[in-house]
């Protein structure tokens, strides 16, 4: 940010503070701790702030980032050094308001004891030093002498060497645009157990780094006023973007280009999930600039992408990466590969190719995934039609190999010996009967009997794949924390799963718009408890919602209250008792017989003669609940207010919410209830569903009879 607040700047001074820590007086009964001992045998005590205490350079920093907050829009400050950076402002010139703003900052070291250090101070230059780099009004760059001491710097004999050498050029990476791609040689020699052995490839590797940043072009220092753009592209092995402005010549720089390679699962996805994956690394690594933003353009060779944001065709994977692009403001614009040079060349290094290079690591990006369980389903995606993925199974598998825990425990399983044992920690050595493997599935399961699970790996876009279809797909119905957690923990297991769901959901944009606050309700008149499934059922109308395509506005809600299954029935507000009547006949009687007593509110539907008649000639029993408290049924009443919540999730287009009451009642019927503990799809019939994710994935109980 220090660089980033010099950008329009034409004149630069750099003030290097001196015996700054002496400034500040240590708390009298903090003094005594300073104690020092000499050779007189005489103690010594520090009343002002010395060198190497733990907190020192916080205090120090914090300390003149305070004094100098009033002066902070041009002169940031980094620990002893001060940057004072101007430009022209009405009738004065450059240097005139710079001059102005030294004897603003002199006036405030004076006030506060603050001495500079005249040898290492820059005053009134075109160009200063700051923080391992240069900055002018054309922008930023390397500072030579690093970039010579990387050039200088002998061929590596050993790992210690090569890490030295590695951590002087990383400092560097942002001026060179493939710079992960040119280090990935090297970085499979500093692997676990890897063998020294310098190679040409590595060789060469290195020599390219040097060359990449002897030739380092001058990045442009962002200008707020100025719009953003960003340009992106995927190859079959690689990503890369370039966040870009135009100068005040017209000239399109780069303000900085970052690339990676893919991760042996990405590289599997198809080509329009591969340009999603750029633009998406790109909005990541530039969120800083482009979030807030009133709209900038991204542009792409892939030109399917403009209209990504308005397909019906999403798989499950574009859909959260879609809602995460919900959160900026931008608009997509096709570029022809042959015109998209620079992204196209970031994702298309050579280095990169798996086909060319073997047996070299690939560096994961540890900043990618910073928001990876804050992703929903955004406004306005029609996820009624969602094309298959790569199998599931595959992918978990797969995983497994760059997950160290997991790799350990898979092969002692398949290879037990006391090396393979000893490998594990402690903690997983004394759990590892929990562990068996299904296949080349690796399962979990705390005792013979219970269910086995799905070990999931380490992958973040593999764990938020699998919390998507359980919370925000069309089946999960955005149900909330708990009952998410209890649907995915039934059949995966991964460490912290509790922790994923709850970020999910806290973060769920659908959630949080659709969820109602809680509110105190009418006192209840308790009814007799259900003993037996379908026994007694309750049973209520929904009406006010927008018109369907048949002109339906209402829903007919069935509960039963033993087992709390649910069944919805869309019907309009011209309903009749016979209508009534026939559909529960249709969707409770058929199904599970007649009960014993129905719960229902005082209403004409429920009380015409037709509807006693039927009841008295059946035997059953119509219990009204009070009229001064209609919530005495207030089973179907908080199932109602549930129903609402799920539809709004849904609700793509408002006449369209009838289309989605299979999807809802089965979403509810799947969910864990809280009174009794288990889904009331497993109270009724003693199993489970099966859902896309247990078959993509090969479920060991989905061949168990």
């Amino acid at each position: 940010m220090v660089l980033d607040s010099m950008s329009g700047s034409v004149i630069y001074s750099a003030i290097d503070l001196t015996d700054g820590f002496y400034q500040i007086l240590m708390r009298e009964s903090d003094i005594p701790l300073t104690a020092v001992s000499t050779p007189s045998g005489m103690l010594w005590e520090w009343l002002v702030m010395p060198q190497g205490l733990k907190n020192a350079p916080a205090t120090f920093n914090r300390m003149v980032s305070h004094v100098l907050r009033p002066l902070r829009d041009f002169a940031p400050s980094y620990f002893d050094d001060i940057f004072v950076h101007s430009r022209a402002e009405g009738d004065l010139s450059a240097v005139e308001v710079h001059v102005r703003h030294l004897r603003q900052v002199f006036q405030v070291m004076r006030e506060n004891k603050l001495y500079a250090n005249l040898k290492k101070c820059v005053f009134c230059a075109p160009e200063i030093p700051v923080l391992g780099c240069y900055v002018s009004k054309n922008g930023v760059r390397a500072d030579p002498e690093k970039i010579s001491s990387i050039c200088s710097w002998p061929t590596p004999t050993s790992p210690t060497e090569l890490r030295q050498w590695l951590g002087l050029a990383n400092y560097l990476h942002k001026y060179t645009k493939d710079y992960a791609g040119l280090i990935q040689p090297l970085s499979s020699l500093l692997k676990k157990d890897a063998t020294w052995l310098w190679r040409p490839e590595h060789q060469a590797a290195f020599d390219s780094v040097e060359k990449s940043l002897a030739s380092a072009p001058i990045l442009m220092l962002p200008d707020d006023s100025k719009p953003f753009h960003v340009v992106c592209d995927a190859s079959d092995f690689a990503i890369g973007c370039a966040l870009m402005q135009f100068d005040d010549e017209g000239r399109e720089r780069v303000v900085s280009y970052q690339s990676r390679q893919m991760k042996p699962a990405e590289r599997n996805y198809p080509v329009h999930d591969k340009e999603l994956l750029a633009m998406r690394y790109a909005l990541i690594k530039f969120r800083v600039y482009l979030l807030g933003e009133q709209t900038f353009a991204v542009y792409t060779d892939h030109a399917s992408l403009r209209t990504a944001m308005k397909s019906p065709h999403l798989s499950q994977r574009m859909a959260r990466w879609l809602s995460f692009f919900a959160e900026y403001n931008f608009v997509v614009h096709y570029k022809p590969g042959k015109n998209n040079i620079l992204a196209d060349a970031l994702s298309r290094r050579p280095d990169y190719d798996p086909r060319t290079v073997l047996g070299r690591q690939v560096i994961d990006d540890e900043n990618e995934d910073d928001d990876h369980c804050a992703v929903c389903i955004a406004s306005g995606i029609n996820l009624t039609n969602v094309s298959p993925e790569m199998d599931l199974r595959d992918e978990i598998v797969a995983a497994y190999a760059d997950d160290a825990v997991y790799a350990g425990i898979v092969a002692y399983i398949r290879a037990p010996s006391d090396e393979t044992l000893r490998a594990l920690s402690r903690n997983t050595r004394n759990q590892i009967d929990r562990y068996h493997l299904d296949g080349d599935l690796l399962c979990y399961n705390i005792d013979k009997f219970d269910a086995p699970r799905v070990v999931v790996p380490n992958d973040d876009n593999l764990r938020a794949r699998i919390i998507h279809s359980f919370q925000d797909s069309p089946m999960g119905a955005h149900l909330g924390r708990e009952k998410t957690f209890a649907a995915v923990s039934r059949d995966f297991f991964w460490s912290h799963m509790y922790k994923w769901v709850h970020k999910w959901v806290r973060t769920c944009e659908t959630c949080q718009r659709v969820k109602p606050s809680k509110s105190s309700q009418a006192p209840l008149r308790p009814l007799p408890i259900a003993t037996e499934a379908w026994r007694s059922v309750s049973m209520d109308f929904i009406f006010g919602l927008p018109p369907d395509a048949e002109g339906r506005t209402g829903v007919l809600v069935f509960v039963d209250r033993f087992t709390k299954m649910v069944h919805l029935i869309p019907v309009s507000d011209t309903v009749t008792a016979a209508e009534t009547a026939a559909h529960f006949i249709d969707c409770v009687f058929r199904h599970h017989g007649l009960p014993e007593s129905i719960v229902s509110d005082r209403d004409p539907r429920f009380t015409s003669a037709f509807w006693s008649s039927l009841f008295q000639l059946l035997g059953t029993k119509l219990s009204m609940s009070t009229a001064a408290h209609p919530e005495t049924d207030g089973q179907t009443e908080r199932v109602n207010r549930v129903l609402k919540d799920v539809l709004r999730s849904y609700a793509t287009s408002f006449a369209s919410w009838s289309s989605f009451l299979p999807l809802a009642e089965f979403a509810l019927n799947n969910a864990e209830h809280a009174s009794t503990g288990l889904t009331p799809f497993f109270a009724n019939n003693a199993r489970h569903p099966r859902v896309p994710a247990l078959i993509a994935v090969g479920h060991p109980t989905l061949t168990r009879t």
